[in-house]
């Protein structure tokens, strides 16, 4: 006779079972041993005859497992390619972040502080990282493109359990036609900063978190020719896949990816200014920082500045204050002047492109900028594009914004000179050249 019982005394019978005969199947990653946990699960539930009130045997076996070895419900969610982020706010608090803006709560949620805990150590134990209480704040990553914050007790509530931040980097890989499409910038504006990428302008792509600077990065890089030489660092986490390949698997492009390793030595230690120096000696044509958060922002401009085309993210509010942040992050590796440290970023980074999340959840390149270097030394800010916002309406009850992209300037002919001298035909230079239209 079958006998009936609730998911958690289930889950906490069958978990004891296998806890104290087969502990070194939860730890192992491999298939064999997934299978071989499930059987055993399987079978301590039919020797027992326990069932759960709306599931099969099958489902109940998977649902335990997942408990047990993988992440609880969040499993779920983290192999899908339309969500951004998980943010567990409290243990019975979950908001879930998709692709197109909207934040969701999660319909499920953890049992108590104590089981969002346990799980949450469980992803952070992927990249080797521990969640006490004498490291109650933790950075981790559950694969290349998973990042993990945790904030565990001692910091936050003892009875939240864990705050966490878990973010899903660049799930899908985004087309030109589907920056244009999803309103982030106009046709022109994309093949202008791809185009003047190419032929050695350096970028720095600035907004806050979330405001698609990376995303739109990534797609920029990815229009590099397949010959060109392409250096990337990231911290800590790899969120970059720009390997090419053909049909039959070889890969067709010139790309390496690197990150950050952080350790208790400071000798063992590969730091972002560690990679950038590095990458000046394999002979790059394109170095990419994935953000400047540091001193590796005085390394980055001096790579610009040497003849190599670098792309790199910034925290900033706008165009004109990102200048101003690097000079700060400049001054941490050497207290030089800030006159000088502006003429040296200025330089090194001509064209700046502010990204920004709306209102509506809608993701724009506000403005692109060039800096135009005067013959007596003196900077002068252009503004070539920017997204105008003409109306806030509300439409079946959430908020839209109304705007238009708009051509500005013309990029300066010392600018025009550089293009044609690294390689872009009057044909393509004509392309920016002329007109007012906005799209």
């Amino acid at each position: 006779m079958h006998k009936y019982i609730d998911f958690q005394e289930a889950l906490i019978r069958v978990q004891e079972h296998i806890s104290n005969k087969y502990a070194v199947l939860i730890d192992e990653e491999i298939e064999s041993s997934k299978s071989q946990m499930k059987a055993y699960i399987k079978k301590y539930i039919e020797d027992h005859k326990l069932r759960v009130e709306g599931y099969s045997i099958e489902q109940l076996v998977q649902r335990i497992y997942i408990e047990m070895a993988e992440f609880s419900f969040l499993t779920q969610y983290l192999d899908r390619n339309d969500i951004e982020e998980i943010n567990v706010n409290s243990y019975n608090d979950i908001k879930i972040t998709y692709s197109n803006g909207e934040i969701i709560p999660s319909k499920e949620h953890f049992n108590s502080p104590t089981h969002a805990m346990d799980v949450i150590r469980r992803l952070l134990h992927q990249s080797g990282m521990i969640l006490d209480s004498s490291q109650p704040i933790v950075v981790g990553h559950l694969s290349d493109k998973i990042r993990i914050t945790a904030i565990a007790k001692g910091v936050v509530d003892k009875d939240i359990g864990v705050a966490v931040s878990i973010r899903i980097v660049n799930p899908r890989k985004l087309t030109k036609r589907d920056f244009i499409k999803g309103g982030t910038a106009s046709k022109e504006m994309l093949d202008f900063l791809s185009l003047t990428h190419r032929y050695g302008e350096s970028i720095c792509f600035t907004g806050a978190t979330s405001s698609g600077k990376t995303t739109l990065m990534s797609y920029i890089l990815s229009t590099l020719p397949n010959d060109k030489r392409i250096f990337t660092i990231e911290n800590g986490t790899r969120e970059f896949n720009l390997v090419k390949k053909n049909e039959k698997g070889d890969v067709i492009n010139n790309v390496i990816h690197t990150v950050t390793r952080h350790s208790d030595d400071p000798k063992q230690s590969i730091t972002m200014a560690k990679l950038l120096e590095t990458a000046l000696t394999v002979n790059p044509d394109y170095i990419c920082v994935a953000e400047m958060k540091s001193d590796e922002a005085f390394y980055a401009q001096e790579s610009a500045r040497s003849g190599h085309g670098v792309s790199t993210t910034i925290h900033a509010n706008s165009c004109i204050a990102t200048y101003y942040r690097m000079v700060t992050l400049c001054k941490q590796r050497y207290d030089m002047d800030e006159k000088t440290l502006y003429n040296l970023v200025t330089e090194a980074f001509p064209i700046i492109a502010f990204c920004k999340k709306l209102e509506d959840n809608t993701r724009h390149i506000m403005e692109i900028t060039e800096c135009q270097i005067q013959p007596d030394g003196t900077r002068e800010i252009h503004t070539l594009y920017r997204y105008n916002i003409t109306d806030n309406v509300e439409v079946e009850g959430k908020q839209r914004i109304i705007g238009y992209y708009e051509k500005v300037n013309d990029i300066s002919a010392t600018m025009q000179k550089r293009l044609l001298e690294n390689g872009m035909s009057k044909s393509e230079l004509k392309t920016f050249l002329g007109g007012r239209k906005s799209e």
